[in-house]
């Protein structure tokens, strides 16, 4: 398989995989694709050792990191917010709504050893102040690929990384962001379709991908958005990506970092049992239909706060729940969920990362080879 992605980072498949789960990150690099580790979560010191891990375990292979720099969010005129600044924008009715919310599904306070607010360093999550030092401690380790996942990289984020010899990458939900992406100087666009999991928009993959192909020629298209099989992954390259940038596949891989409780939601779900919604992070995305959606979208409850007001809303409710959702039947368990794409009703069988990434392959070439077989008998 040699495509410009393939030629871009010598890589054997181009085969991209976004992953919050650094085991998953390194496997795919080591089986020949191109691990992509996101980092939106991690703290600067949580960030240093998985990037260390990941360079020791893949060796000269490549890797990437993801980050999140959204074109609009709460502050972003001024790069982001203080997280005390972000708090105190947190109106009191969301507060109680929660409150409400968590008693009335019988979801226990944290202990009082894990009831400290989440450290998300002096500046709010998902802003430009954040995401800069994140970009700092990453290029240390010398990734192949720095990709942003909402809006054109910053000029800095483009500077920074091409200095550093990093390429750019930048996901688009309609032709006119891929255009943008491409004159702020990016190096790879993401068409990412209306299927994916995560922040996505509302244009399917099968009208995306050919559309950003033809506006940014010739700078190389990854397809993204209901792919996580061979066939799909062959029919974005029909389509004129030249590879696949895959996310929700890997959620029940045997080392994803996945919560066993949401792992098996995924596993019996069929690929109409997600939705897009604005309710952990502020932006809409993708995600397992659950309690935690339908309470939000019931007509007497507040609006979700704009990013990054809403996931930091939300990042303790969240903890509460996930602690103790792994009891069946149990208020949390019927709340918990967690960012999928609608591929999720092909996602029922647990395997090796690594397995997965050969399946794609396998199932790519038999793609191809029924459709020359067809031409040949024609």
């Amino acid at each position: 398989m040699r495509t410009a992605v393939t030629e871009m980072f010598d890589i054997e498949f181009p085969i991209l995989a976004f992953t919050h789960c650094r085991d998953v990150a390194a496997e795919v690099s080591r089986a020949g694709g191109l691990g992509v580790l996101g980092v939106v979560g991690h703290t600067e010191e949580d960030l240093e050792t998985d990037l260390a891990w990941i360079q020791e375990q893949v060796g000269d292979r490549p890797f990437g990191v993801d980050l999140v720099v959204p074109a609009r969010y709460e502050g972003v005129e001024q790069g982001g917010l203080d997280v005390e600044q972000a708090h105190s924008l947190i109106p009191d009715e969301h507060r109680r709504f929660l409150d409400e919310l968590l008693e009335r599904y019988e979801v226990p306070p944290l202990p009082p050893d894990d009831s400290s607010p989440r450290d998300w360093g002096p500046a709010a999550p998902l802003s430009g102040r954040r995401a800069g030092r994140q970009l700092e401690i990453a290029l240390a380790y010398q990734p192949a690929l720095v990709a942003n996942a909402l809006g054109p990289p910053p000029p800095e984020m483009i500077a920074q990384s091409h200095d550093a010899g990093a390429r750019v990458a930048a996901l688009a939900g309609r032709a006119a962001h891929a255009e943008r992406h491409v004159a702020a100087g990016v190096d790879i666009i993401v068409a990412q379709g209306y299927e994916a999991g995560g922040h996505t928009g509302e244009v399917g993959s099968m009208v995306l991908i050919p559309e950003v192909v033809d506006a940014v020629a010739p700078v190389p298209v990854l397809g993204a958005g209901g792919i996580g099989r061979g066939r799909q992954m062959a029919a974005a390259m029909a389509l004129g990506a030249q590879g696949a940038w895959c996310g929700s596949v890997w959620l029940t891989t045997e080392e994803a970092e996945t919560h066993p409780a949401v792992k098996q939601k995924f596993l019996a779900a069929g690929s109409s049992d997600t939705e897009r919604s604005r309710t952990i992070t502020g932006k809409p995305a993708r995600m397992l239909r659950s309690a935690w959606t339908e309470e939000w979208n019931r007509s007497d409850t507040p609006d979700p706060l704009p990013m990054p007001l809403q996931i930091m809303l939300t990042g303790e409710p969240r903890r509460r729940i996930d602690r103790v959702a792994h009891h069946p039947g149990s208020g949390a368990e019927k709340l918990t969920n967690y960012f999928v794409g609608q591929i999720v009703g092909a996602m029922n069988q647990s395997l090796p990362t690594r397995q997965v990434v050969y399946n794609l392959v396998e199932e790519f070439i038999e793609a191809v080879e029924g459709l020359q077989s067809q031409l040949e008998d024609g």
